[in-house]
């Protein structure tokens, strides 16, 4: 009878292909990689931003490096740190002398009187050139009296004085108004007078930074400006002109309907009487007015 023989198993046999430690292999990979390049970065980045402790830390490594490869066996801290204070001085010393070497460049480079940036070391900012220092001493610090411009001397000698407003045009008395604004230090100051002003007839900026819009009225003393006239001009001055302060001067009046009118809507009325106050100085200006109504 014949006894079939097995095959003997090979002890060299190829091991099957693993899939998941194949992965598990290539993951790890990447991660070490990743976590390589980040490490990379950051000491790129250390070297662009502090390269004099980048450089104190390569020391120091490598001092760390020789003395691990030493012969000897026995680990000595005394050595190790006497070794790291070595390197942290040398470091120190060559730091110090970069910085002194190029302060010497910048100096030579932009010397003082040439409008060159701060000193580096003091902070202190160079002379401008062809400037020195003034000092005035204490009883040269009184500001001195500063003339007026000739026609801004003009202006206020010809408002100081007696004005018949009654006696000027339209034109000439939206004029005499500008002008009124003009002696107060407003800017900006613009006649606008005509058919298509939309109620501004004068446009100002107070000196506080306000938008003036003022409408005038020359009305002979039986003619007051009635609530109809107020109405017209305060549906224009806030949402078109987008004025800070509406004022109506005139020279006559208003009727209790169009002061009760400007008073819901925050109009500064200013009569014949107290434009008069506001040319002698004696009365406040229309935005002065508004102030003092807020």
């Amino acid at each position: 009878m014949t006894v079939p023989a097995h095959p003997l198993p090979r002890r060299g046999r190829d091991r099957r292909f693993d899939l998941r430690a194949t992965a598990l292999f290539f993951l790890l990979l990447a991660i070490i990689l990743c976590v390589l390049a980040f490490a990379a970065r950051t000491a790129a980045g250390i070297v662009e931003r502090r390269p004099l402790w980048a450089g104190a830390l390569l020391i120091s490594g490598v001092a760390v490096a020789v003395l691990c490869r030493s012969r000897r066996r026995r680990f000595s801290a005394a050595a190790c740190a006497r070794r790291a204070a070595r390197a942290l001085e040398e470091a120190a010393e060559t730091a110090s002398t970069s910085l002194s070497v190029a302060t010497a460049d910048v100096a030579v480079a932009a010397p003082a009187g040439t409008g060159a940036p701060a000193d580096l070391l003091t902070g202190a900012a160079p002379a401008a050139p062809g400037l020195e220092a003034e000092y005035l001493a204490p009883e040269d610090t009184q500001a001195a009296t500063v003339p007026l411009h000739p026609e801004a001397e003009e202006l206020t000698q010809r408002l100081t004085g007696e004005i018949d407003y009654a006696e000027l045009d339209p034109d000439g008395f939206e004029q005499a108004v500008a002008d009124l604004c003009v002696r107060d230090a407003c800017r900006d100051v613009v006649v606008e007078g005509g058919p298509g002003d939309l109620g501004a007839d004068v446009r100002a900026v107070t000196p506080d930074g306000r938008r003036v819009i003022i409408q005038c009225k020359q009305y002979c003393e039986t003619n007051k400006v009635g609530s109809q006239d107020m109405q017209r001009f305060g549906g224009t001055c806030f949402t078109v002109h987008e004025a800070d302060v509406a004022a109506v001067v005139t020279t006559s009046d208003f009727t209790e309907p169009a002061l009760e009118y400007a008073r819901q809507c925050g109009i500064v009325c200013v009569n014949g009487q107290e434009l008069q106050a506001w040319t002698d100085g004696t009365g406040p200006s229309p935005w002065e007015r508004a102030g003092v109504a807020l």
